[in-house]
């Protein structure tokens, strides 16, 4: 049994005449239908059975849109919010996800406090933290009868452009730490910070889970080799002493593309970005995976080509790739 899953950040996926963030930044009808038409056809293409969402404003639209296509099963576990002063102006966004196999539980993720107070998010009011947008957990039953369990986030992103250290595959955990922590103290850094107490979270709630088979879909908002994925996936981030295995594995690493008659001097492909800043490109969308599911990797695909024409991406598209995850049962 094959299962295909994806993450799809939808940019801006706003229905008209409902506008998002300021009252001007909103589409027209024929706009709608173009930006629309294109999703679905993306849709098509990702012929996936799982697919998280990310930038959700209208999502009876998406329900709509996404059970046309098949996807019968649709939940989201927060509504995107309209402005107290304009109730035609949206002011914040959701995740969801949508499904071809039943949907049968879904449940909250929690604030870890330890992590908040250690991140030291808001000095003076760490038990008011929340999560930029509320992950998405939930139990997927497939065809074969077994449970799949699936997160969707989208993390909290570096608006205000702090500096952030840009890390390498070569960089330990304790030289990313001390680097990291020094900007986390006081008052600076507040975005990367946020981030961390969300991806902690996430790790907390996922290690209680850890004998299930789970992915998660995301737009991290951060970088390949960055320490959120730490804090998402490595027990020594949380516990120097706790030398228990990765809770989730970067999906692509475990799946080796071949490649026919290659070139005397080929090199290995190198990895494609799923988001663009000033024409740099980087990775910001992935597919993690529990252990048992590493072998079972027959399949990874980023869809870039709207980005190749356009790096910076168009509103009646979207600003970033679309990555899915094939994964065989035996």
């Amino acid at each position: 049994m094959k299962i295909r899953v994806g993450t799809f950040n939808l940019f801006q996926f706003v229905e008209p005449p409902y506008a998002w963030y300021s009252k001007k930044d909103k589409f027209n009808k024929r706009q709608w239908f173009e930006k629309t038409t294109w999703i679905k056809n993306q849709i098509l293409e990702m012929d996936c059975d799982i697919i998280g969402f990310q930038e959700v404003f209208s999502q009876d639209a998406l329900k709509s849109l996404v059970h046309n296509l098949g996807f019968h099963y649709f939940e989201t576990v927060d509504v995107a919010k309209l402005s107290t002063n304009n109730p035609q102006k949206y002011v914040s966004t959701i995740v969801a996800i949508a499904s071809k196999h039943p949907i049968t539980k879904i449940e909250d993720v929690e604030v870890h406090m330890p992590s908040v107070q250690k991140h030291d998010v808001v000095r003076e009011d760490t038990e008011h933290f929340r999560f930029s947008r509320k992950h998405i957990k939930a139990t997927v039953m497939l065809a074969n009868k077994k449970e799949l369990l699936v997160y969707v986030c989208h993390l909290k992103s570096n608006r205000l452009n702090e500096f952030e250290y840009v890390f390498h595959a070569n960089d330990t955990l304790k030289h990313k730490k001390e680097l990291v922590f020094k900007a986390l103290d006081g008052k600076h850094a507040t975005a990367l910070k946020q981030r961390l107490c969300e991806a902690s979270s996430l790790f907390f709630d996922i290690e209680k889970s850890k004998d299930k088979p789970t992915v998660l879909l995301c737009d991290l908002n951060d970088k390949e080799f960055s320490i959120t994925i730490d804090a998402l996936t490595n027990p020594r981030y949380h516990d120097e002493s706790n030398m228990n295995e990765l809770v989730l594995h970067d999906a692509h690493h475990h799946y080796s593309q071949v490649v026919h008659n290659p070139h005397p001097e080929f090199k290995a492909t190198k990895r494609k970005s799923t988001s663009y800043f000033l024409g740099k490109g980087n990775v910001l969308d992935y597919i993690f995976i529990a252990k048992e599911l590493t072998q079972q990797v027959t399949n990874y695909l980023v869809l870039d080509n709207h980005l190749q024409e356009n790096k910076d991406g168009s509103l009646l598209q979207s600003d970033h790739a679309q990555v899915v995850c094939e994964l065989t049962f035996t």
